[in-house]
């Protein structure tokens, strides 16, 4: 049976979307006061504008270009610790903090998430979810060849909770890379597709597909009991 529930983080238990959002406003503020520079208003939609048209990856390159503002790579670096070490402006959703509750009456519970140290860190506290996770591992401790689908995290999570693979769930998002390493493992795998999820790949890989997909975290405790 299942004894303990391990959740991602980002678009698991909460809207990542928000966390972007948060980050973005604080680099337009940056940005806002170099030389001849436009609003911080301005720089936020631009780079909003890059960023939900697909831009992952230089999108800060790409609106400062918009903007006419000159840069260079160590302006890039400055905006991205500037991104990462933010404290976000993010909230629990209720529908979460619900669950959590409910859950952590009946099974341990565990947090494994992948990203820069520092901006999961600062994200987990901004939540006020520590309370909530007997154990919580942030697979860049480990390095960042480690980050999943490497089953690395997963298998000392299991010796951190001393329990076996077979009474686990994991709860995540990211079918690209999620659910490759815990359904090798053993665990019992579970999608939720938020709506404004970020990541919203398939994948052909064997074994990246989760067992089970709901819609709602709020579907997940029954879920737990049909599976049981």
């Amino acid at each position: 049976m299942i004894t303990t529930i391990v959740f991602d983080l980002d678009d698991t238990l909460y809207d990542e979307i928000d966390y972007c959002r948060s980050g973005f406003t604080v680099v337009a503020e940056r940005v806002a006061k170099l030389p001849k520079a436009p609003s911080a208003g301005q720089i936020f939609d631009t780079i909003w504008k890059h960023f939900t048209a697909g831009n992952r990856k230089k999108t800060f390159n790409a609106a400062l270009e918009e903007l006419g503002i000159s840069y260079d790579d160590r302006l890039i670096q400055k905006l991205i610790r500037a991104y990462r070490n933010h404290a976000p402006k993010i909230k629990l959703p209720q529908e979460s903090r619900d669950v959590l509750e409910k859950l952590i009456a009946k099974y341990t519970l565990a947090l494994l998430t992948d990203g820069f140290l520092p901006a999961q860190r600062l994200k987990v506290k901004a939540l006020g979810i520590e309370k909530y996770f007997r154990c919580i591992l942030y697979t860049e401790l480990l390095g960042k060849q480690f980050w999943k689908p490497s089953p690395l995290g997963f298998e000392r999570l299991l010796a951190n909770l001393n329990i076996k693979s077979e009474s686990a769930a994991y709860v995540a998002d990211n079918e690209e890379k999620d659910f490759i390493a815990p359904n090798k493992l053993g665990f019992v795998t579970i999608q939720i597709v938020r709506p404004a999820r970020i990541h919203s790949g398939s994948s052909e890989q064997p074994d990246a597909a989760a067992k089970y997909v709901i819609d709602r975290i709020s579907q997940l405790p029954d879920l737990l009991e049909r599976i049981y």
